[in-house]
C-alpha cells in the first residue's frame, strides 16, 4: 500500500518538545521534497517547513525557525520535524507532503494531532 504516515504527535504542556516523523511506505522518498503543514480547526492550513530531497536546503517559517527544525533520513524513508518550546498556538493537525521538486504526483499523510495546553 502506498502511504505517507505521520507520527509523534500528542498532548503536551507548554514548554515541552515533540519530534514528528513522516514515513513513506510503498514508494521512495528519495528525490522528493518534504513539506510540513499544520492546521487548527477553523483556520487555514499553513506551510511551516520544507526540506529538499538531499537535505541540503531547509526552510522554516520565520516566526517558527527559532524553535522548529526540519530534517530527513532517506535510508529510513523518513522526514522529521523537531518542535521545541511548544505553546498553545502550536496546537493543530500536522501533515507532511512528499513531492517532486517541480511537478508530479504528490503524497499526503493523514496527519498527527498536536495539542499544547496547561
Amino acid at each position: 500500500q502506498v502511504r505517507l504516515v505521520e507520527s509523534g504527535g500528542g498532548s503536551v504542556q507548554p514548554g515541552e518538545s515533540l519530534t514528528l516523523s513522516c514515513t513513506a511506505h510503498g514508494f521512495s522518498i528519495r528525490g522528493r521534497v518534504i513539506r510540513w503543514y499544520r492546521q487548527a480547526p477553523g483556520k487555514e492550513r499553513e506551510l511551516i517547513a520544507t526540506i529538499t530531497s538531499g537535505g541540503g536546503n531547509v526552510w522554516v517559517k520565520m516566526y517558527l525557525k527559532d524553535r522548529f527544525t526540519v530534517s530527513r533520513d532517506n535510508a529510513k524513508s523518513t522526514g522529521f520535524l523537531q518542535m521545541n518550546n511548544l505553546n498553545s498556538e502550536d496546537t493543530g493537525l500536522y501533515r507532511c507532503n512528499a513531492a517532486p521538486e517541480s511537478q508530479g504526483m504528490q503524497y499526503w499523510g493523514q496527519g498527527t494531532q498536536v495539542t499544547v495546553s496547561s
